[in-house]
């Protein structure tokens, strides 16, 4: 029998290889990045180093901007008096305690479904800062609810469902902190995670369910009746943007934290057994 040459094998699989799924031929370098490649620890460290000087520029400049502009530079409201500002640390922080859980949500899928570890680290990293905007948005909530409902506190739907959220969050923390093993402790915590998902979401959407109950509705909306004015709207987005991005940075310097105290443990692992 006769066989193929070595080289002319190599070669045809070097052909292949660089076909896409069209049958097309591929530039060579080109169509093989993906975004998995960033749950690796060390393109994650790299990246999110060269990011963060950036984002965390844009996240003091957003908060200063927006913060100063809403309290020092827009007028009273009608009926609220200089109460209705308390929206620009209010809003923002609830959105992000919203949004922090989501983001928890999606990185512990990730880690149950494909078992990255840079996804689980970051979600454990972000539930602190989550649990932050939460109760920044309870007691900034708190401190409008006094004089406008008469009370510091109410049974409130949309109100009881994020007081649970924050629950959720102490009851997150906790449980990677009572699991020694850091993979057992992901697992338990995404499904923790998917579990408290429902109470973030009734946080979000619950007064689109329930008519009952002092909150207002949304303060951004697409309906006109319904949203603030321009005179608050404007700075209103800043701020978000502001929260953001200051989210994105401390996610950003708390993960990198986790992976480098997990290298660390591994070293001190290794010289154990040694």
């Amino acid at each position: 029998w006769r066989c193929c040459p070595l080289p002319r094998l190599r070669q045809s699989a070097s052909i292949c290889a660089r076909r896409n799924v069209l049958g097309r031929p591929e530039r060579a370098g080109l169509g093989h990045m993906s975004i998995w490649e960033y749950a690796n620890p060390k393109r994650f460290m790299q990246t999110s180093g060269l990011l963060l000087p950036w984002v965390t520029g844009a996240a003091l400049l957003s908060l200063v901007a927006g913060l100063t502009w809403g309290f020092f530079f827009t007028p009273d409201a009608d009926k609220f008096g200089s109460t209705v500002k308390i929206i620009y640390l209010h809003v923002p922080a609830a959105m992000m305690a919203i949004s922090a859980w989501m983001m928890m949500l999606v990185t512990s899928l990730i880690w149950l479904i494909r078992r990255h570890h840079v996804s689980a680290l970051s979600a454990k990293a972000a539930a602190p800062i989550g649990l932050t905007f939460t109760l920044i948005g309870l007691v900034t909530g708190a401190i409008w609810g006094q004089p406008m409902w008469g009370t510091w506190w109410a049974w409130d739907p949309r109100l009881t469902s994020f007081l649970i959220l924050s629950l959720f969050y102490l009851g997150y923390i906790a449980l990677w902190q009572a699991v020694e093993d850091p993979d057992t402790a992901a697992d338990l915590t995404s499904v923790l995670c998917i579990v408290g998902s429902v109470f973030a979401f009734l946080s979000r959407y619950a007064v689109l369910f329930w008519n009952q109950g002092l909150h207002q509705g949304a303060s951004l909306s697409m309906d006109a009746q319904e949203n603030v004015s321009d005179v608050y709207w404007f700075p209103l987005l800043i701020c978000i943007a502001g929260f953001v991005l200051l989210f994105v940075t401390l996610v950003l310097l708390r993960t990198r934290t986790e992976i480098r105290a997990r290298r660390l443990s591994a070293l001190l692992a290794r010289e154990r057994l040694a």
